[in-house]
C-alpha cells in the first residue's frame, strides 16, 4: 500500500467544490466528469491568441492607488481569482504591470470585480513614462473582457477614465499574453535551477527562518534576516550557469535597495542587477550573468525589519528536462529495481518499471509504509549525471538523496534534500558518475510509502534506448482543416457511419437514459444534426431508479456517438457550434477521450471536456482536464457563465491544444488556460500528448445534472451545427 488509495467518488452535484466521477461500465463507458473551484465569470470581447504565453503573472505591478491594504496591485497579477486590486473612488486611475523585458502584446483578458471601468483605455510603454494607447472604450460591461491588441512594451498599464459605480475601480486578474524575446543568447528555460539547492545567508531572524527556506518551493516557508543593513542570502547552484532571470517573492520586509550579484567562488561578485526603488512583492527580473553562485545583497531595507524572502527563483539559458548541450535521457526502460512494489487494488502491478516507461499514466509505488524506500534505475554502462527528474504520485519523499554507484552496492549522494515538496521536481546542475542511480527516500510527505509516476536521469554515456519521438507539435492558431462533419444530410439520416459510431444501452454515471442505434440522433434536414433526448421506456432495460416513476427500467432514450476507430487526432484546434438542451436533470457534452481507452481504461486514458452544460445551471457550460492524478471532484477546470441560458442560442466552445498547454473557448472568448508546467508542478503528470477522439452526447440524469422532476420538459433536442478539427 505504498501510495495513497484513490479518492472516494462519491455521488454529489455541482457546489463550486467540484464534482465526482461516473462509473464505467461497458467497453465503451467513457466517462464524463466535472470539476472543480473556480469563479463563474461573464465574458465580452474578441478571441485570445492562444498560442501565445501569460507574459503577466506573477511580474511587478504598481497602481495610481490601492482602495486599502488588501487590494494590492499585485493581486491582479497573482494568479488568484480570489484576489483583487481596487483602487480609490476617483477618476483617473490606473494599474500597470512590468513585464520585465520588451515583449509584443496581443491579447489583455481584464477580469473585473463589480467596480468595473466604464471608460478605459490599454497602453503600452518602454519606459512607464510615455505610453501609447493600443484599446479604447467609453462602452465596457465589466465582467471578463478579452481584447484582442497589437502593441510593444515593457510596461502594460489599464487606464480608467470613468468609473462604472460609485466605487473605484476593482480587478480580480489582468493578464497579458503575448511573445518575448531570447535572453543572453538562447531561450530562458522554465525549471527553478535554485530550487533544493544549497543556500546560505548573512543571518537568519530565528530557528524558523533558514535560508533553505527560500528555495525549498514552499512559499508558506521563508528565510528573514536580522533588522540591519546590509544582509544577503546567497544559493550554490552546483555549477556554473548562464542566468537569465530571477524571481524574487518578498515578504513585507523587502528590500527598498539590492543587488543580484554572480560568482564563481563565492568571493568575488559581480553585479548583475541593481536598484533603488524596489516595491516588494513578486519581482521578476530579467538579467544576465554567469556563475555558480547567486546572491541577493540588500543594503536598504524598506521596513524596520530584516529582509524577507518566501521564495527565491533562478532561471537559466537552455534549462529544461536536461542540463549540457549533449545530454540525453539514459533511464528510459532500462531495469529498474526498488525496495518493495505495490500490486493491489489500489496500485496494480505498479512495479519500479513503470517509473521509466515514459508514460505519465503508470507509476512505481512501494508497498511497505515505513522509511527508507528506494528506486535504482541501471543505465546499462557507466554514465556521467547533469539532472533528474521526479514526478511524484500524491506519496511523495519530504527528505530522500540522488545516489550514484558503480556496482548497484556502494553509493555516492549528489544530491539531498530535507525539504521536498512532491508534484515535478527538476534537480539540475548534478554531477556524478555511476552505472547506477537510486532515490533514496528517508522521510515521507504522507502517511503512505513512496510512489513516482516518472524517474527520468539524463547525462551522457550509459547505454542509452531512445525513448519515444513525441507527437509532432501543432503551430497555432491551426487552419489546416483535417476532419469536418457539417450534419447537412436529409431529413431523418443517421450520423455519416464513416465518422461516427453510436453507442448502444444504458449510460454511465448514474445516467437514467438508454442510448439507442441512432434513433435519436438523425440530421433534421437544415443543417444540424439533433440528439434528442425523450420519456420513452425501453423494455427489458435496467437503470437506477427514477424519482418520478420509482422504476429501474429505463425511462428514458437518448443518443451518443464517438469517433473511435474512425478519426482521432494530437493537438489542433476543435470545435462545435451547439445548441445545448436545457431543463432539469439534462446534461448535454462536447468531449475528448484517450484514443487508448480500451487498452488502458480510464482515468489513465486522459478526459478533454470542451464543453458540458447541466440544465439546473442555464447560465454555465464547464470545461475539465481528467488524468490518473485529478479527476473526478479533483479535475481541473473551470466555469463559463452568461447572464442568459445556453439552451436558448447555438454557441461555439472549442479549444486550442498543443504541446504545452489547452486554450478553452466560447464563441471567441478564451476564459480557461491550462499549462502543462503548471499542471505538471501543482497537479500531476500531463498525459494529453496521444491521440484522442470526439463523444457527442445528450444524458439524462446521472451524479452531477440529478434526475428530472416535476419541472423537466421532454423531448429535449441538443442540436449540432458542425464538429470541425484543424491542425
Amino acid at each position: 500500500m505504498g501510495a495513497a488509495p484513490p479518492v472516494a467518488r462519491h455521488r454529489r452535484p455541482w457546489s463550486g467544490r467540484g464534482r465526482t466521477s461516473r462509473s464505467r461500465r461497458t467497453a465503451l463507458a467513457l466517462a464524463l466528469l466535472l470539476l472543480a473551484p473556480l469563479l463563474s465569470v461573464v465574458s465580452t470581447g474578441g478571441s485570445a491568441h492562444a498560442a501565445d504565453a501569460l507574459l503577466s503573472q506573477g511580474k511587478t505591478a504598481t497602481a495610481s492607488s490601492t482602495e486599502n491594504a488588501g487590494s494590492a496591485a499585485a493581486n491582479a497579477v497573482d494568479g488568484n481569482t480570489g484576489t483583487r486590486w481596487s483602487s480609490a473612488f476617483s477618476d483617473p486611475q490606473w494599474l500597470q504591470v512590468d513585464l520585465g523585458a520588451t515583449a509584443t502584446v496581443t491579447s489583455v483578458t481584464l477580469q473585473w470585480e463589480a467596480a468595473y471601468a466604464k471608460a478605459f483605455q490599454i497602453q503600452t510603454s518602454t519606459d512607464a513614462a510615455t505610453w501609447t494607447t493600443v484599446y479604447s472604450t467609453t462602452t465596457s460591461t465589466g465582467g471578463t473582457q478579452t481584447l484582442n491588441v497589437t502593441g510593444t512594451g515593457r510596461y502594460i498599464r489599464m487606464y480608467g477614465t470613468a468609473r462604472a459605480t460609485t466605487y473605484g475601480y476593482s480587478l480580480w486578474e489582468f493578464q497579458v499574453y503575448g511573445t518575448t524575446g531570447t535572453t543572453g543568447g538562447g531561450t530562458c528555460g522554465t525549471t527553478n535551477a535554485a530550487q533544493g539547492k544549497t543556500a546560505t545567508a548573512s543571518s537568519t531572524e530565528n530557528a524558523g527562518t533558514p535560508a533553505s527556506a527560500a528555495v525549498d518551493g514552499n512559499p508558506g516557508t521563508r528565510w528573514s534576516s536580522a533588522a540591519t543593513d546590509p544582509q544577503w542570502i546567497q544559493i550554490d547552484l552546483g555549477t556554473p550557469q548562464t542566468l537569465c532571470q530571477v524571481v524574487l517573492q518578498w515578504e513585507a520586509a523587502y528590500a527598498k535597495a539590492f543587488q543580484l550579484q554572480t560568482s564563481t567562488d563565492a568571493a568575488t561578485w559581480t553585479t548583475n542587477y541593481s536598484t533603488t526603488t524596489g516595491t516588494g512583492g513578486t519581482q521578476t527580473l530579467t538579467v544576465t550573468g554567469t556563475g555558480r553562485y547567486l546572491r541577493i545583497y540588500g543594503t536598504t531595507r524598506a521596513t524596520q525589519y530584516g529582509y524577507s524572502l518566501w521564495e527565491v527563483q533562478a532561471y537559466t539559458t537552455g534549462s529544461g528536462g536536461s542540463s549540457g548541450s549533449g545530454d540525453v535521457e539514459l533511464s528510459y526502460g532500462k531495469p529498474a529495481s526498488a525496495s518493495s512494489t505495490q500490486d493491489d487494488g489500489n496500485c496494480s502491478q505498479c512495479t519500479p518499471a513503470k517509473a521509466v516507461d515514459q508514460n505519465a499514466a503508470t507509476r512505481w509505488a512501494t508497498s511497505a509504509w515505513s522509511d527508507p524506500g528506494w528506486i535504482s534505475v541501471d543505465l546499462g554502462a557507466t554514465a556521467t549525471i547533469h539532472s533528474v527528474v521526479l514526478q511524484w504520485d500524491a506519496a511523495y519523499a519530504t527528505a530522500y538523496q540522488v545516489q550514484v554507484s558503480n556496482d548497484g552496492t556502494t553509493w555516492t549522494t549528489i544530491y539531498a534534500t530535507t525539504t521536498g515538496k512532491g508534484f515535478k521536481e527538476t534537480l539540475t546542475g548534478l554531477n556524478g558518475t555511476g552505472r547506477y542511480v537510486r532515490m533514496f527516500g528517508t522521510a515521507r510527505g504522507t502517511a503512505y510509502g513512496y510512489s513516482l509516476w516518472e524517474f527520468q536521469v539524463y547525462g551522457t554515456g550509459g547505454s542509452p534506448t531512445a525513448p519515444p519521438a513525441p507527437a509532432p507539435n501543432v503551430a497555432l492558431p491551426a487552419t489546416r482543416l483535417v476532419f469536418d462533419d457539417e450534419f447537412n444530410g436529409t431529413a431523418g439520416t443517421t450520423p455519416d457511419p464513416a465518422k461516427w459510431t453510436p453507442e448502444t444501452g444504458t449510460g454511465p454515471n448514474g445516467e437514467l437514459e438508454y442510448y439507442t442505434n441512432n434513433k435519436n440522433a438523425t440530421m433534421d434536414g437544415t443543417g444540424d444534426l439533433v440528439i434528442e433526448a425523450r420519456k420513452e421506456v425501453t423494455a427489458g432495460s435496467s437503470c437506477p431508479r427514477d424519482t418520478l416513476s420509482g422504476s429501474t427500467t429505463c425511462q428514458y432514450t437518448s443518443g451518443r456517438i464517438n469517433s473511435l476507430g474512425k478519426f482521432s487526432f494530437t493537438y489542433g484546434h476543435a470545435e462545435a457550434r451547439i445548441k445545448v438542451s436545457g431543463t432539469q436533470g439534462l446534461w448535454p457534452a462536447f468531449w475528448l477521450l484517450g484514443a487508448n481507452f480500451p487498452q488502458v481504461g480510464w482515468p489513465a486514458s486522459g478526459e478533454i471536456d470542451i464543453m458540458e452544460h447541466v440544465g439546473k445551471v442555464p447560465g454555465s457550460v464547464y470545461s475539465t482536464l481528467h488524468a490518473p492524478a485529478y479527476n473526478g471532484g479533483g479535475g481541473y477546470g473551470q466555469p463559463y457563465s452568461i447572464n442568459g441560458d445556453f439552451a436558448s442560442a447555438f454557441h461555439t466552445y472549442a479549444v486550442d491544444w498543443d504541446a504545452t498547454h489547452m486554450t478553452f473557448s466560447v464563441d471567441g472568448n478564451a476564459f480557461f488556460t491550462a499549462d502543462k508546467a503548471q499542471i505538471e508542478s501543482t497537479r500531476g503528470p500531463w498525459v494529453y500528448d496521444h491521440p484522442f477522439f470526439i463523444i457527442l452526447n445528450n444524458a439524462v440524469g446521472g451524479d452531477w445534472p440529478g434526475s428530472p422532476d416535476a419541472s423537466t420538459q421532454l423531448p429535449q433536442k441538443m442540436l449540432v451545427d458542425y464538429v470541425r478539427v484543424y491542425q
